[in-house]
């Protein structure tokens, strides 16, 4: 099992998210500590950022994260499709 560790950015970004939005990442995220490739977050990686992946809280929400060692889960960004640069 993985911890998490967010940023300030993930932070901000989280609290501008919908209550419906931000309860769903809170179960999107339970997941992510057990498995990060679970199916239902359809996790891949981001071809255009070195080691980041992204995984979806719904059809307009993703989380931006990358491993930090062997037992931490760093969550870069959250936000609509357009997070990434």
């Amino acid at each position: 099992m993985y911890k998490l560790e967010p940023t300030k950015q993930f932070a901000k970004n989280l609290r501008k998210l919908s209550s419906d939005d931000q309860r769903l990442v809170a179960k999107k995220l339970k997941l992510l500590v057990q498995n990060p490739f679970h199916p239902s977050l359809r996790t891949k990686k981001v071809q255009s950022l070195d080691d980041v992946f992204e995984c979806s809280v719904n059809m307009s929400v993703r989380v931006l994260w990358k491993y930090k060692g062997s037992t931490l889960i760093l969550l870069i960004d959250i936000g609509r499709h357009d997070i990434l640069p």
